[in-house]
């Protein structure tokens, strides 16, 4: 048998505790993670439009301002009478600049008769005079007398003032065009009103995506056209950058205001983030490897002088007694250990009273082989649950009480329903070991729950089909059948494992037809063994198996001798 070397049980608490501490931590790390990668974008979102509305609102008034001023000046009598009369031109400069001082974007002011001569201008004209531009301008006008011209156009003036939209309005006499008044803003006003603090870039363009005013010239086309590249996110490609871009076109204007905000101060942030997690998993490392050593030292103490006392057990020494006082479920187990090793000890002085009968001897031997191995890996299963369910430990511990008081009574056979229940027990606790990789089926037919059987007789057959079942596959199906046939009861053991080839098979019934046994297999024989010996050679076991389609356990018991004590 392959010698399987076990982690100790101090070393499986701290192993357990790290992983298990890690485990929420990294869960925290994650969702803090992912918090503030959404928190980034939902703040980069946020103010990337929260800047859009606030300067739309603001561009929106002076539009609205100035839309309302140059149909009032140009119905304004007193610039219908000074067009007309070249009379009273210091009103109207004191109505334009009056308006003017109170704008947050300044205008130039121009008043043109229809033959194209500045009657009044607050910018000294010479530039316009010959300006094809210009000169378009005042035709477009010219066009539509009864409504207001709104365009982006340059015009460049004395000191470097550039204007950059226009409102335009014929000025009507008596249903004739007399003259036009034209209001141009100033770019570098614009760029001010544009500019907000939390913003990167923003811009104003036209519904033809002309560039009116921008505080990036990183935006400006061919044309100055605002196109720009998208990649497959739709975010906005500038300058080697990439930017989030929101667009809100202001009502009833031609005017879209446009921000954009670059992904690289989100960069900086997770770096940031990271130097954090960093720091803080360095230093809760160190705060779970204290922790994890003064769990493991605590815990270890109780199921170490469990594990010790199993060794000297397996070596022969039967005063190996457990000294456990700790009030808790470690307790109970040790006390019930010292008292099933009492039990071992008068079975021994009994066997050999009663020497001469040999038979009887040979089953208790057969018997008593089971014990201690089972427990053993009880005890393992218990030092890997411990940790991971203290309930769940609390539960094993129970159930492994009652399975020794069963397991250490004085009695040979015993009704069937009580072996089962035992056998029901003992598949919980390997159903707790193994999780959702083991299922087990139990049908017993009503008519032979009272009868008798030998104590434990199917718990080999059950670990046997557990131990080989996991063999090449991960998931294990365990079903139990008991029913009467023909004068015989019959108890069956299958599982769903690789089974075994026609010459394992042929060796194992050699094994099982063999008076004595010098293999290490004797889970099968001895049950085998003990049926023979109780109820004769028609009695034991028969086993069908073949590859790939699992293992079929039959135990045979005369139905007639079963409802008495043996």
């Amino acid at each position: 048998m392959k010698h399987i070397t076990y982690r100790n049980f101090k070393e499986s608490t701290r192993h357990l505790f790290r992983i298990y501490a890690m485990i929420p931590f990294s869960i925290l790390i994650v969702l803090f993670l992912a918090f503030t990668i959404v928190n980034g974008r939902m703040n980069l979102t946020q103010k990337t439009t929260e800047a859009a509305q606030s300067i739309s609102q603001t561009i929106s008034g002076v539009y609205r301002q100035y839309e309302e001023e140059i149909q009032r000046m140009a119905a304004s009598p007193t610039v219908i009478h000074y067009v007309s009369s070249h009379l009273g031109s210091e009103q109207v400069y004191s109505e334009f600049y009056d308006f003017n001082n109170r704008q947050k974007v300044k205008s130039i002011f121009h008043i043109v008769n229809t033959d194209g001569v500045f009657l009044a201008s607050s910018a000294p004209p010479d530039v316009l005079y010959s300006n094809f531009a210009f000169g378009n301008l005042i035709h477009r006008i010219d066009q539509r007398p009864g409504d207001t011209l709104t365009e982006m156009n340059s015009f460049r003036y004395s000191h470097d003032r550039d204007t950059s939209y226009t409102f335009g309005q014929a000025i009507v006499k008596d249903n004739e065009t007399i003259g036009y008044i034209i209001y141009q803003l100033y770019e570098a006003d614009m760029q001010k009103v544009i500019f907000k603090q939390n913003n990167e870039i923003a811009m104003i363009t036209d519904e033809h995506n002309t560039i009116i005013a921008t505080t990036s010239n990183v935006t400006k086309g061919g044309l100055n056209k605002f196109s720009p590249k998208l990649d497959g996110s739709g975010h906005v490609l500038l300058n080697e950058g990439k930017y989030y871009m929101y667009a809100k076109r202001i009502p009833g204007t031609p005017i879209q205001v446009v921000t954009l905000n670059s992904y690289k101060s989100e960069q900086y942030t997770y770096f940031t983030v990271s130097l954090f997690v960093l720091a803080a998993g360095l230093l809760l490392w160190v705060l779970i490897e204290f922790l994890a050593n003064k769990m493991s030292a605590r815990n270890s103490e109780s199921i170490d002088k469990l594990i010790h006392a199993l060794e000297q057990l397996r070596e022969g020494n039967f005063n190996g007694y457990v000294d456990i006082q700790t009030n808790d479920e470690f307790q109970i187990l040790g006390n019930e250990y010292n008292v099933m090793l009492d039990r071992l000890k008068e079975l021994i002085e009994k066997n050999k009273e009663l020497s001469e009968l040999r038979t009887i001897i040979e089953v208790k031997q057969l018997q008593s082989q089971f014990h201690p191995h089972f427990i053993f890996n009880v005890l393992e299963t218990l030092r890997y649950a411990i940790k991971i369910d203290a309930n769940q430990a609390q539960e094993i511990v129970l159930i492994l009480s009652r399975l020794l008081r069963y397991s250490i009574g004085p009695d040979r056979s015993v009704q069937l329903k009580n072996d089962m229940n035992y056998v029901r027990d003992y598949l919980k606790l390997q159903q707790i070991r193994f999780n959702d990789r083991l299922e087990y089926r139990v049908n017993v037919a009503e008519e032979t729950l009272d009868v008798y059987v030998p104590k434990l007789l199917l718990q080999p057959i059950i670990e046997n089909a557990i131990k080989y079942g996991y063999e090449n596959q991960s998931k294990v199906l365990i079903e139990i059948n008991i029913y009467t046939s023909t004068g015989k009861l019959l108890l069956e053991v299958r599982d769903n494992g690789q089974g075994m080839s026609a010459q394992r098979l042929q060796e194992v019934n050699h094994i099982l037809q063999s008076q004595t046994n010098t293999t290490q297999h004797i889970g099968l024989y001895n049950v085998h063994r003990r049926l023979v010996l109780l109820y004769g050679e028609e009695s034991g076991i028969q086993i069908d198996s073949a590859e790939g389609r699992g293992t079929c356990v039959a135990l045979t018991i005369p139905y007639e001798w079963s409802g008495y004590h043996v």
